[in-house]
């Protein structure tokens, strides 16, 4: 036993205790190699100007980066030692340790993100089915130099750990904490940020361009998943990499996850040990450059056959990457580091390989054993939802809007059996599970793929039905073309339901729904209409539904509904473009669209107790307003004030825009506008 004390060349001092050869998991110590040994004392947050003597200057060649090591004090360390994580601080520590470390590095992790994520409501399964790709990525590539970009940011919780951000990975989501996805702000290992999936291809491929033609040799790797491969831009920019032929490497994580139930009972893709060899021999520059070397016309001959033994090895549909211009390498076992890293250098070690795609198959619950125990004994109830949790029982669950959207939707369509339900969106809640199961015929859940969505929905109404488009606010805008030219200039009745509209918790600024009344009501045929408690959403699917001559849009927030009586009225249909009053005041009028009617009213109490009585009107509608309401306010108010949770051109601008039209703001009405949305 010994005692050492260390000084770090990034500002931490390193105090160890015991055997310095061997650490108590039985993993051989190979510190020495590293640049630092790691004081787990107590840390904080080093930026660049830091007055610590002790490490002003080294910080400096950090600058603002995060160091990895955690506050002890917070965290369950003592449980779970985690030794060569303790000396991981950013994916260059990771060169000079062995294939067994890194195994062991690989179960320190995911027993780091298992005590991390139990106490947080989002999905950890995608983040631990990626812990071996994520190391082994940056065990071979050299971040920040090279560009690695992720398109889900589920994925990216190990790719956090090792770039330096494991102290706040406890304020994940949280105010002043670190970003659910990856982030351009956040770190200089974030290449690219992610947010609706779908665009690190893309991205991807403009950054292998822009080196090419500056003359770099940085590697460019982009890792996709089952989800992204839904969406059309995925394709899109495969077809233009394999016409470019520029050098990129594209990793699909295959967890095996479908849409189609049927797909995912077929018998699941083998990787046996023959195919495993294979695959290193097929990503081997020999095998990859052999087809280059011969001459002439015996060039596509042997390109041909080239393709025709990787089709042979691989599964059923690897070829349509083939046909895309990318040249195929798989299935890899996403577990096996030996397999991962000899394939990763393998293609990295490639010149003129044009565009790869790593199709790697990994598992959503794999864990070691080790970490089964732990979740287990921590966590008993908990369950591993992807991205919300239904675990806890109905009669404790607060009742949300979507619940009561639900309902509405099942007394709606047992009136009308032409009523059909499209849902759009990376994830489902679990409320819309029930239409799904109630409807099995008549819903259709398409995936991150809203584009086609949207124009699935236009051709359901030109079929004769009453199509429910349901989809996020946030992934509406993907589809906004659609919504443009095949359904409103068309005129055909389409009813949106746009979902999570308005601020959003936790999932931040990447699910945040603030442009949906803004785009959505300048549309020329669209109704535009949003409710400010359950028993109007109840009402506007009742109005929606009757409506068969133009298109139409709702909105509605995520979270808890206003009553807690749960009673649910039979839908009384509105009549379009009117608004109404809720209390009469004197001087001053608040005028509320959506969810932000309840604020004015919160509002209206604070005022009355003070002895100001104010005016509070519920718009109702965007789109048409309701003009005689709008001209009352204005001309029994010396103040309008509209209150909305939305972007600059929303409901203030369409309010705004009729007062001036028509005069209002030549008499004694003063208009002002509060929005939650002030940095937009």
């Amino acid at each position: 036993m010994g005692s050492a004390v260390a000084q770090c060349p990034h500002g931490i001092t390193s105090h160890s205790t015991g055997n310095l050869g061997q650490n108590k998991l039985g993993y051989s110590s190979r510190c020495s190699k590293f640049p630092c040994q790691l004081d787990f004392a107590r840390f904080g947050l080093l930026h660049q100007g830091s007055s610590a003597a002790s490490s002003s200057d080294h910080s400096t060649e950090f600058g603002r980066r995060i160091n990895a090591v955690p506050d002890m004090d917070d965290m369950f360390w003592d449980k779970v030692p985690t030794p060569l994580l303790d000396m991981v601080e950013n994916p260059i520590h990771l060169k000079n340790l062995s294939v067994q470390e890194l195994k062991g590095l690989a179960s320190e992790i995911r027993s780091e993100l298992s005590c991390i994520m139990s106490e947080k409501p989002n999905s950890l399964k995608a983040s631990l089915a990626v812990v071996e790709l994520t190391i082994a990525i940056h065990h071979v590539f050299h971040a920040p130099v090279d560009k690695i970009l992720w398109d889900v940011g589920e994925q990216t919780y190990a790719h956090k750990i090792l770039t330096g951000r494991r102290a706040l990975m406890r304020m994940m989501r949280q105010k002043n904490g670190l970003s659910g996805f990856t982030s351009r702000f956040e770190s200089e290992y974030d290449s690219f940020g992610t947010g609706h999936g779908c665009n690190s291809v893309s991205a991807g491929l403009g950054m292998a361009i822009a080196r090419d033609i500056k003359g770099k040799r940085d590697r460019v790797v982009t890792v996709i998943s089952n989800a992204t491969t839904l969406a059309g831009q995925v394709y899109e920019a495969m077809s233009n990499a394999g016409y470019l032929d520029s050098n990129m490497i594209v990793i699909l994580n295959d967890s095996r996850r479908s849409l189609h139930p049927k797909i995912e009972q077929e018998p699941k893709t083998s990787i046996t040990a023959l195919s495993s060899t294979l695959i290193k021999i097929q990503s081997s520059s020999f095998f990859k450059g052999i087809t280059k070397r011969i001459g002439r016309g015996m060039h596509e001959l042997a390109a041909k056959f080239d393709e025709y033994a990787r089709g042979m090895i691989g599964p059923q549909g690897s070829t349509l990457f083939e046909e895309l211009g990318l040249y195929y390498i798989g299935p890899v076992d996403g577990h096996n580091l030996e397999d991962l890293i000899c394939v990763l250098q393998q293609v990295s070690s490639l010149d003129s390989m044009g565009p790869v795609l790593i199709h790697v198959i990994t598992e959503d619950n794999h864990q070691d054993a080790e970490c089964n125990e732990k979740i287990e004994s921590d966590n008993p109830q908990e369950v591993l939802s992807a991205g919300y949790d239904d675990s806890v029982s109905s009669s404790v669950q607060t009742r949300t809007y979507s619940d009561c959207l639900v309902d509405s939707l099942l007394m709606e369509a047992e009136k009308h059996k032409d009523i059909v339900l499209v849902h759009a969106g990376m994830e489902m809640e679990p409320s819309f599970q029930v239409l799904q199961e109630t409807f099995a015929d008549r819903f259709f859940d398409v995936g991150m793929a809203e584009q086609h969505a949207v124009t699935f929905s236009a051709g359901l109404s030109r079929g004769g039905l009453r199509p429910f488009c349901i989809i996020p606010s946030t992934f509406l805008q993907r589809a906004y073309d659609q919504v443009v030219h095949d359904v409103d200039r068309q005129k055909i009745p389409v009813r949106f339901v746009i979902t999570s509209a308005g601020l959003v918790g936790n999932s931040g600024p990447v699910y945040c729904g603030a442009f949906d009344v803004t785009f959505m009501s300048c549309l020329p045929n669209m109704i535009v209409m949003a409710p400010s408690d359950e028993d109007e959403l109840v009402d506007m699917v009742a109005t929606a539904a009757q409506i068969d001559d133009r298109p139409v849009c709702f909105r509605y927030p995520r979270g808890a509904i206003v009553r807690t009586d749960h009673f649910m009225h039979p839908g009384i249909p509105l009549e379009i473009g009117k608004g109404r009053v809720l209390v009469e005041g004197k001087e001053v009028a608040l005028l509320g669209y959506g969810a932000m009617v309840q604020n004015c009213l919160k509002a209206q109490a604070l005022l009355s107790r003070l002895g100001i009585e104010v005016t509070v009107a519920d718009a109702r509608f965007c789109k048409p307003l309701d003009t005689e309401l709008l001209t009352l306010l204005c001309e029994n108010h010396k103040f309008l004030i509209t209150v909305e949770e939305g972007s600059i051109g929303g409901f203030a601008s369409h309010v705004a825009q009729f007062i001036a039209l028509n005069g209002h703001l030549d008499g004694t009405v003063k208009v002002m506008n509060i929005r939650n949305f002030h940095f937009w």
